[in-house]
């Protein structure tokens, strides 16, 4: 049988390939860090997801070795079995002080996360309003459950209310939105969205992975950043990103939701639990983060200073403050070539096309790290200068 399901697959990837939308994996032969090793030699790295540069810290890896003697490398169960050891209870009471919520409960992924809190709190009575641009593990999630669905426009608070109204016979209302919208690095206006919130009785929740560790006071993200942490009901997120950059996700919430979670979600329920070294190593990076006041700076300084460099190369970035850089492309196979000559000239980044982003709004995303320095990028701005001309010639 498989012979002709085989064809059909290779004509798909054959496709794939002739539209400009594959997406090859290069092999990275050293640790994540500001610059990295590929086949093709040393590189500066601009596409991670290492905001703050912690991923390749002595202090994490030192606390990682450590854990290792200590907790051991795996729990080889899931947490309710015998896989739940003091430092995930640490970890969890740590995240939910830091992000200031009443309780946290830990996943594999951020993914997982969101795959698990729709089908868990909703049923066929209830309603979830999800921003249009919300991550696709949102999406997945939503699609679990039986709750009535609605699809609000990015950011657009009249059509939340709009939305919000077609809601209004539901038993129980749930706001969705990323903090950050990993694609553009648009900030959603969490305060006009908990203002809805109060006045259509509807609960809020934030998929925050691409904020918290440097943005809002402390680093503990966009409902911090807005002033509205006690009123965001859900708050999920990523260890994965800023803060150490391993793997691991948590749903930080009102304690009512937590203590549900744990019984019904089924991610948390079926899945080994976090591995002991990352949990331990995630606490040195939340101790880190109390005086990380420097790194966030030099954050917010490369941001300026990429988008300012590049806007004065005469590229479109989407406008916006956040270490996601968009430098706008269009053509999927445009972006997919100017990612290969830059790679040429030292500088990793990827094109970003469709399906991950519409149709015709590819573009290469450059993420920007404290761990770069301004030699790094004003480099970085010039390959992008040289590989335009490049392909102009």
């Amino acid at each position: 049988m498989y012979g002709y399901v085989r064809d059909d697959l290779q004509k798909t990837l054959d496709e794939i390939k002739e539209a400009g939308l594959f997406k090859p994996e290069r092999v990275i032969s050293t640790p994540q860090s500001a610059s990295v090793s590929v086949p093709s030699g040393d590189v500066l790295n601009f596409c991670a997801n290492n905001y703050l540069g912690l991923a390749d810290h002595p202090e994490v890896i030192a606390a990682a070795k450590d854990a290792l003697d200590r907790w051991g490398y795996g729990m080889a169960s899931v947490r309710f079995i015998c896989g739940t050891q003091d430092v995930h209870k640490e970890l969890e009471g740590r995240l939910s002080a830091f992000l200031g919520q009443e309780d946290t409960i830990l996943y594999s992924s951020c993914f997982d996360a969101n795959g698990g809190v729709f089908e868990t709190l909703l049923d066929a009575q209830d309603a979830v309003i999800s921003d249009a641009l919300n991550h696709a593990s949102i999406i997945d999630g939503i699609r679990l459950s039986k709750a009535a669905r609605f699809r609000y426009a990015n950011r657009d608070m009249a059509d939340l209310e709009a939305k919000l109204k077609e809601a209004a016979g539901a038993r129980r209302r749930l706001i969705v939105t990323d903090g950050v919208f990993s694609m553009d690095g648009y900030i959603a206006p969490l305060q006009e969205i908990c203002d809805l919130a109060d006045r259509y009785d509807a609960m809020v929740m934030v998929d925050d992975s691409h904020a918290v560790g440097f943005t809002g006071p402390g680093g503990a993200g966009t409902p911090a950043l807005h002033g509205v942490s006690d009123r965001v009901d859900i708050i999920t997120g990523t260890l994965g990103k800023a803060l150490g950059g391993a793997s691991g996700g948590y749903v930080a919430a009102r304690a009512e939701i937590v203590a549900l979670l744990r019984q019904r979600s089924r991610p948390y329920l079926f899945s080994n639990s976090l591995a002991p070294v990352i949990a331990a190593a995630s606490l040195k990076v939340l101790d880190l983060l109390e005086s990380a006041g420097d790194l966030r700076e030099k954050l917010a300084a490369n941001t300026t200073l990429f988008r300012t460099r590049m806007t004065e190369a005469g590229f479109e970035i989407l406008p916006g403050e956040h270490p996601i850089a968009p430098v706008m492309i269009g053509d999927a196979a445009e972006a997919a070539r100017m990612a290969e000559l830059l790679l040429e000239r030292g500088v990793y980044v990827i094109g970003f096309s469709y399906p991950v982003v519409p149709m015709g709004a590819a573009r290469i995303r450059v993420q920007l790290s404290a761990a770069h320095s301004t030699e790094d990028i004003e480099k970085t701005v010039a390959a992008f200068v040289d590989a335009r001309a490049s392909m102009r010639s």
